[in-house]
């Protein structure tokens, strides 16, 4: 069975030998996925797509350099994070990079706290729920680029430690530092909330 970096590889290649009609097919099936990454890093929706956009054209200029070593997605999706990046230092809107901690342990999902809010199918657990999208998106947009960058790709993406590893060019360790801490942001944001929980059932 082929597999989608199979796949993938062969468009790639098709391309490369000058199948236009090939890298479209590659454009189609992730911009989508690259349009909700993009979002998640720049707010505005028209320098979204814009970013998009710049990311397929220098990704079609650079294709005769791509040699398959990573997955054809994460060689993209490191494309369009560095133009997004550019973007925002453009704008002047640089997020300060985090410090380099490597903590021993790694917490669990990042809604595994939110859980306990979860009573289905009540008005109040609804009105919960919408307060916790609301709070978690309030809180990622509030992270430094960096580690807004690694929990989307892990927790929206889904993306492995080692694919995150690739697109965003550091070492495991680094990624797994990245997440914890935006983990630890995002909870500390949420314990209000299920304090208020706790204390409503008492």
């Amino acid at each position: 069975m082929t597999t989608e970096r199979e796949c993938d590889q062969l468009l790639v290649e098709r391309a490369q030998a000058g199948d236009r009609a090939a890298f479209d097919l590659l454009v189609e099936k992730y911009q989508r996925r690259l349009m909700r990454l993009v979002s998640r890093l720049v707010h505005d929706q028209a320098e979204a797509e814009d970013v998009v956009q710049d990311t397929f054209i220098k990704a079609y200029r650079a294709l005769r350099h791509f040699r398959g070593e990573a997955a054809f997605y994460t060689w993209l999706y490191r494309i369009g994070i560095n133009t997004a990046k550019n973007v925002l230092v453009a704008q002047g809107r640089k997020a300060p990079l985090p410090p380099v901690h490597d903590p021993s342990s790694d917490k669990g999902d990042l809604y595994d706290e939110a859980e306990q809010l979860r009573d289905i199918d009540t008005p109040e657990a609804m009105f919960a729920s919408k307060q916790i999208a609301i709070t978690v998106t309030a809180a990622m947009d509030g992270l430094p680029l960096e580690l807004r960058t690694a929990i989307v790709l892990r927790e929206l993406e889904g993306m492995s430690y080692e694919e995150i590893s690739e697109v965003m060019a550091c070492p495991i360790g680094t990624v797994r530092s990245r997440i914890f801490r935006a983990r630890e942001a995002i909870a500390e944001k949420l314990r209000p909330l299920l304090e208020t929980k706790v204390d409503k059932r008492r």
